[in-house]
């Protein structure tokens, strides 16, 4: 797709960095208590097991410190809006780095992850390029896609453990904020309101804009439902059976733009 045109919401560089660290110390905490039989049970992702699952969260991580070791370079700049897209297509290799990763130790897995992007974060640059595989980005914009990585993939922990790993408040903001907003540039317009209270309001969908009063065309779910929905893991038509989205107007109709990423 072509480079998104949206102007970029802006996040606190300082308050990312911090919601990374405490939603990745949540995760480390629940893995750590996981039992043996509980790390080889089966998740929502394929034929990934749970002990999968944890292995591909600390490698998301453990991307911060390997991208900052690497040289900076400038050229192909990646928007933060395009990141899903992109990361779409490299589904199949993230599959079978996942598999070769070695998960039989995992605690001293997490803590050498949390001790390596501790010191790799300290003095470092938000706008210092790292050289993505399809792309450079700052790291201010690259923490953002972690905290979507972190939030998607607990819940995921938590719906193949029962674990009821928390969510830092701030890690779960950011991963709403982003794929409301790439829902907007996905579908640009003003015809559709979609509420996802207390973190996002984005208005999509051509057609008449909605200016004053309320509009004729509301969506509002909560933000786990909308991750779940932009991500993949949950159907249109169940949550709306289920209550957990409401539609009204005739156009507040999503199931044909979603999910955003896979």
């Amino acid at each position: 797709m072509p480079p998104a045109k949206k102007r970029t919401r802006s996040y606190d560089s300082a308050k990312t960095r911090a919601a990374v660290l405490a939603q990745f110390r949540h995760v480390r905490e629940a893995v750590e208590a996981l039992t043996p039989e509980q790390l080889d049970g089966p998740t929502r992702l394929g034929e990934w097991t749970v002990r999968d699952l944890a292995a591909h969260l600390a490698w998301m991580v453990d991307s911060v410190p390997r991208l900052l070791a690497a040289p900076e370079r400038g050229e192909d700049r990646l928007a933060l809006l395009d990141w899903p897209s992109v990361t779409a297509g490299a589904a199949e290799r993230i599959d079978v780095f996942t598999r070769g990763i070695d998960a039989s130790d995992l605690p001293g897995l997490y803590a050498r992850v949390a001790d390596d992007v501790d010191r790799a974060l300290e003095g470092a640059a938000g706008e210092r390029l790292l050289p993505l595989t399809f792309g450079t980005m700052t790291l201010a914009d690259f923490l953002v896609t972690r905290t979507v990585e972190l939030v998607v993939h607990t819940d995921d922990l938590n719906a193949a453990t029962g674990a009821g790993i928390p969510y830092d408040r701030q890690a779960l903001a950011t991963c709403t904020r982003l794929l409301a907003d790439v829902l907007a540039v996905r579908a640009p317009g003003g015809a559709v309101e979609v509420r996802i209270p207390p973190y996002a309001v984005v208005q999509c969908v051509e057609g008449p804009r909605h200016t004053r009063g309320t509009p004729p065309n509301v969506v509002e779910t909560d933000p786990l439902t909308w991750i779940r929905l932009a991500t993949g893991r949950a159907e249109w038509a169940t949550e709306l059976d289920e209550a957990r989205v409401g539609a009204s107007g005739e156009r507040a109709d999503l199931k044909d733009l979603l999910p955003l990423m896979g």
